[in-house]
């Protein structure tokens, strides 16, 4: 497995290479612009200070601060008691811990998160354009597991014209009435109108985006309120954004499934081609899903000249290279790893 000691000789190589280049970023990502905001220790504690008895208690019983690990002991632990017929009030109290948990995760994220865009310095915010336009400028397209604001903030201030997350608006008024003079009207923020040039996608869904029932529809700033106060009204008044929180690969490919707008993002990663390059994503044991996306990308017809052939895995240290080396065969793609910090998508 080769490993480059330098992001900027690998994408060289890469363009020396003629390919289309996606990048998969996850919470390493935002890690990267603020560790304090964006480790799963800052949502643990923030839950832990919550003084909620039953969150509390899962923490310490489970002794982890991994969400992930936690949804996937309370989803085991409901289907053994459908199993094993326990009484129904026990299986309530435990699916309510769950939602109690999902609930606090979102009441995290909206109490650490950044209170708008304009709290992230402008030459972050075009530094960070400035490494998605790698991505962009090769055709490739970017993909998040992150439910922050921070790629959907950078992606809107920045104005990079390549990108496009595929919302858009409808018109409502009839075309017949605004030939006549009449003002027209347009629909909130919907997925579909740019959904044939989309290329963002929040594989696990993210803040702003929310299920309407027939819509897909995205929440925006408005010159009244910054997002974040809008996305906060929705859940205060008990609608959430489309949030994938399940605990194992298959628990969260089945949330996916059942979401048209999360099962077009991952059809697209299913899709891709040349090669994809990671930032802050770790590949750990609840990402099976995504390596299986990655797969079915490689096994498109092998005659096919438009197939993934390889993916460049960023890393932090000696220890993340030989887990990777570890899981490598995993990968049906070539493998590659690269010094993650070499590529300061913020700095």
């Amino acid at each position: 497995m080769e490993h480059f000691e330098d992001f900027s000789s690998m994408m060289a190589s890469l363009q020396k290479k003629r390919r289309t280049v996606h990048l998969l970023v996850g919470n390493g990502f935002s890690m990267a612009y603020d560790p304090q905001i964006f480790s799963y220790n800052a949502l643990a504690d923030f839950v832990v200070k919550m003084d909620d008895p039953l969150l509390s208690e899962f923490f310490a019983v489970l002794n982890t601060k991994n969400f992930e690990l936690i949804m996937d002991q309370l989803t085991t632990f409901s289907k053994l008691l459908e199993v094993l017929k326990v009484d129904s009030t026990i299986q309530s109290k435990v699916f309510e811990a769950h939602a109690k948990l999902k609930n606090s995760l979102l009441d995290a994220i909206k109490s650490l998160h950044p209170e708008h865009v304009f709290k992230i310095p402008n030459e972050k915010k075009a530094k960070c354009a400035e490494f998605l336009e790698n991505f962009l400028n090769t055709g490739g397209e970017i993909f998040s597991t992150n439910y922050d604001l921070l790629l959907y903030w950078v992606l809107m201030s920045q104005n990079i014209p390549r990108a496009v997350d595929g919302f858009g608006r409808d018109l409502l008024t009839s075309p017949e009435d605004v030939k006549q003079g009449v003002e027209p009207e347009y629909s909130e923020l919907r997925w579909g109108p740019n959904k044939r040039q989309q290329n963002i996608h929040y594989l696990h869904g993210a803040l702003p985006i929310f299920d309407a029932g027939t819509e897909i529809v995205k929440e925006q700033y408005d010159g009244e309120s910054y997002l974040l106060e809008n996305i906060g009204k929705r859940l205060d008044v008990g609608e959430y954004p489309v949030f994938v929180t399940a605990g194992n690969g298959d628990q969260k490919l089945d949330l996916i499934r059942h979401n048209r707008y999360l099962t077009f993002c991952y059809d697209r990663l299913c899709e891709v081609d040349g090669s994809v390059v990671t930032f802050g994503f770790g590949f750990g044991q609840y990402d099976e899903h995504i390596i299986h996306a990655l797969n079915i990308a490689f096994m498109k017809n092998p005659n096919f000249p438009k197939k993934l052939r390889s993916v460049y895995i960023g890393v932090y240290s000696s220890e993340t290279i030989d887990f990777i080396r570890s899981i490598e065969h995993k990968f049906y793609a070539k493998v590659y790893t690269f010094d993650v910090k070499s590529a300061n998508p913020w700095h």
